[in-house]
């Protein structure tokens, strides 16, 4: 089955941060343009593996555009971007100098930060928009 990849949300589903992003767009995607799925899938580990990213250590999402996928401080910028206003304000965090190193220092992390390993499952309204 082809599913249109023009628009996804790539996530790690056992990260606090990673799934309250997914939550986060779903809530403010209005316009309903973005599909999600998890990076523990067959589909988010063909996707990492497709642009060079480890699917073990699942350190970025993958935000793609019209097509182009995005990683790390671009991933944020480009899905803020994608929102419209009053979040397109926040696509200036891809010029943060340094930003990907925030990034990755975050993302190394995040289980330690968090405290836990395991999120509360999508509310229905956010399943019916995952890809499986």
């Amino acid at each position: 089955m082809r599913h249109d990849l023009a628009d996804l949300i790539v996530f790690d589903a056992t990260c606090v941060f990673c799934s309250g992003f997914a939550r986060f767009m779903h809530r403010h995607d209005r316009a309903g343009r973005f599909r999600f799925v998890t990076a523990q899938s067959d589909l988010g580990r063909a996707l990492y593996l497709r642009h060079g990213l480890d699917p073990v250590a699942m350190t970025t999402n993958i935000v793609i555009v019209d097509g182009r996928a995005h990683v790390k401080m671009r991933a944020f910028a480009a899905a803020m971007a994608a929102l419209g206003w009053p979040w397109r304000w926040l696509a200036l965090t891809r010029h943060l100098p340094g930003g990907d190193w925030i990034y990755d220092r975050i993302a190394r992390n995040r289980y330690r930060i968090a405290g836990r390993r395991a999120c509360a499952a999508p509310p229905p309204e956010l399943r019916a928009r995952l890809i499986d």
